[in-house]
């Protein structure tokens, strides 16, 4: 509690009588001194405190102030505070302070610290990535987006935005992504938790650039599912299961349609899902080409019988696609709908990819050429053959899929 002014003493007073009366202060000061101009400022020095002074200038404005003199001899004058929300004490504690940085040269006030920034989401940086990374070509930066983006968008979504989405970027480190990781291989599978490890791999070698302080998290043993070679799958599906497969597509719906097509054209199943009515003429489905995608067929003739499943599915108004999904989009339940499948026919376990590698073996033994059923499928064809040869095959294609589909 502030002590009553008749209490205090010399300068508290001053400062006390100048925030209640400041008339009262000024007669006085007038009494003092009668060569004092009302009309300028008055400056109040404390005796306790060397250079520091109340200033109340002639409208009333009050102010604690230094004045000292630096080591070259200059007079310096600096406000401290306002007396309304500094103390007395306040005032000398300061005042001392900038007393001594004004004789050591330096400036009398020190500036205001910068509120710190609030420290990058992973969500903030990982947003970031795609626009400056992704977006831009990767490595390459040549202004056209990576291949992978939608799948690299995907995975923030799904599994690391759900996750980590608030957290601060710099606080994930090893552990963190090493359970992230045995959370994707128990509920996801190793070969997914591997793809999301590369994508962070990549974002975090990214993220170097911008702190040299910053490293990595990742190392090799994170890896959950071996190398590729390891990988590698041999399976193919034999004649009884071949036959029981097909005969349960017909209680699929449009997932068993999409199978049977996978198994007469030997295409990927990102473009299966995404054949548009548009794309076939006259019986010859056209591949659109996107940037940096995979070598793919291009244009292929389809066979009689896999022209017969893709007339025979429903079209739906506005939406463009064979094997339609809700709305205006393409059909994206592959994993209920393998699992129906499978419930039907319980054989050894096998995926949609796998389809190719048996259209690829049914070709060989109906005796198709292995140079076009490797057209057929869309492989690279390597060497000097890949790069001089540059006959379109159209005829030959047509063929060996209707050799397939017998």
């Amino acid at each position: 509690m502030p002590k009553p002014t008749s209490l205090l003493k010399g300068f508290e007073k001053d400062v006390a009588t100048a925030m209640t009366n400041l008339t009262k202060l000024r007669s006085e000061q007038a009494k003092e001194r009668p060569n004092w101009n009302p009309a300028t400022r008055l400056v109040l020095f404390d005796k306790a405190t060397t250079g520091l002074a109340l200033i109340v200038t002639p409208k009333g404005k009050k102010s604690f102030s230094i004045v000292a003199r630096d080591p070259s001899g200059k007079q310096i004058w600096k406000r401290l505070g306002d007396p309304a929300l500094m103390t007395v004490a306040e005032a000398r504690h300061e005042a001392a302070e900038a007393l001594a940085r004004v004789k050591a040269g330096e400036a009398p006030v020190l500036p205001p610290d910068e509120p710190e920034a609030p420290p990058e989401t992973f969500k903030e940086v990982a947003e970031r990535f795609v626009v400056r990374w992704v977006d831009k070509g990767g490595k390459k930066q040549d202004g056209m987006p990576q291949r992978g983006k939608r799948e690299i968008e995907r995975q923030l979504k799904a599994y690391l935005y759900p996750a980590w989405g608030t957290k601060a970027f710099l606080a994930i480190r090893r552990g963190e992504v090493t359970a992230l990781m045995d959370d994707l291989v128990d509920n996801n599978g190793a070969v997914q938790a591997d793809r999301v490890l590369a994508t962070l791999n990549k974002m975090f070698n990214w993220y170097r650039q911008y702190d040299e302080h910053y490293v990595n998290p990742i190392i090799p043993e994170m890896k959950r599912s071996g190398s590729i070679a390891d990988r590698a799958r041999d399976r193919i599906l034999s004649d009884d299961e071949l036959r029981a497969v097909w005969s349960a597509c017909d209680e699929i719906g449009t997932y068993g349609a999409m199978v049977k097509v996978g198994l007469l054209t030997g295409a990927r199943r990102e473009k299966l899902s995404t054949m548009r009515w548009q794309d076939i003429r006259e019986g010859v489905w056209t591949i659109p080409v996107e940037p940096r995608e995979k070598p793919h067929a291009g244009e292929l003739k389809l066979s009689r019988l896999a022209l017969e499943i893709i007339n025979a599915q429903p079209k739906q108004n506005e939406n463009p696609f064979v094997f339609a999904g809700r709305g205006k989009r393409a059909f994206n339940s592959h994993s209920a709908g393998k699992k129906d499948l499978d419930a039907k026919v319980p054989t050894e376990q096998w995926q949609f990819h796998d389809l190719r590698r048996t259209a690829k073996s049914l070709m060989a033994r109906a005796g198709v050429r292995s140079d076009i059923s490797e057209r057929v499928l869309g492989h690279k064809i390597g060497g000097v053959e890949g790069v001089y040869d540059r006959y379109s095959y159209a005829r030959e294609k047509g063929e060996a899929l209707e050799a397939l589909a017998s």
